[in-house]
């Protein structure tokens, strides 16, 4: 199986395991960066060089030997569970994506169909009732998970610790595990342990946000959408990730962590 999901600086200075939703863009540019002093043009998930990444063939050697070597420093980042379901609702269902077609094909109109979803017209700019269609489809994306139907559960909304745990399994170790609501903190903390050919200055780095600007606002505060029976289908989902990266399950409008990651506790836990 390898290490999918895994991007390495050509300098091999850090190893990053992706979890989507989770500042991936950011962390991708800043590591393109730091080796090359500028930023690459355009979305960091459709660079093809200037960072190795294990979905090109002739980086995997060198990130397995980087990452089963346990010479490189290693790290992901993490995001609350209720802002990151949110997130991917309106950037993935409601939103047009950068090719200006919907995310994947016949998925949407297979929810308008099936579950009943709105999703603010052809353009998502329409007014719609945002919190009926989010819990419809927290709905689907428990079936995805669940039962794997209609179809396999979708990289953006399946569980953190999956993604995470494919990395130790497969013989990787994390140096650091940090909150990307934390993220100045987590990643300068990650910085300082490398050495980088292009000094990086955290303060100055723009957000890369691939998702701004694709889906409709958010209207309400993230506790509105989540009633008894989305916050019973979040845990049912997410319930791992609640526990192993200390979110708050109770509080749906409190996005901060309650507590610190014990790496140990995530590499015994997600290592079986």
């Amino acid at each position: 199986m390898g290490f999918p999901g895994t991007w390495m600086t050509e300098s091999e200075s850090v190893v990053y395991r992706v979890v989507p939703k989770c500042a991936c863009s950011t962390i991708g540019q800043i590591m393109y960066y730091s080796d090359h002093g500028e930023f690459f043009e355009g979305d960091i998930h459709d660079a093809s060089a200037g960072l190795h990444k294990w979905a090109m063939e002739a980086s995997q050697p060198k990130i397995e030997k980087a990452v089963k070597g346990h010479k490189v420093q290693a790290f992901t980042c993490v995001r609350n569970p209720y802002t990151r379901i949110l997130s991917s609702f309106f950037d993935k269902i409601c939103g047009i994506q950068r090719n200006g077609k919907r995310y994947r094909g016949n998925l949407v109109p297979l929810l308008i169909q099936k579950y009943g979803i709105e999703v603010g017209g052809d353009d998502g700019k329409q007014e719609f009732d945002q919190i009926a269609s989010f819990r419809r489809f927290l709905l689907f994306a428990r079936d995805t998970i669940r039962w794997k139907k209609p179809m396999e559960p979708d990289i953006h909304w399946s569980a953190m610790s999956g993604h995470v745990s494919t990395f130790i399994v497969n013989g990787g170790r994390y140096d650091q595990i940090f909150f990307t609501e934390k993220f100045d903190e987590g990643m300068g903390a990650v910085l300082k342990k490398i050495k980088t050919r292009h000094k990086v200055d955290l303060k100055a780095i723009p957000k890369f946000n691939e998702s701004e600007g694709h889906g409709p606002k958010r209207a309400h505060p993230v506790e509105d959408y989540f009633d008894d029976l989305s916050r019973h289908l979040v845990w049912e989902i997410y319930k791992r990730d609640f526990q192993l990266f200390k979110y708050d399950f109770d509080n749906p409008g409190n996005k901060m962590p309650i507590g610190e990651i014990d790496l140990d506790e995530v590499h015994a836990k997600l290592g079986d």
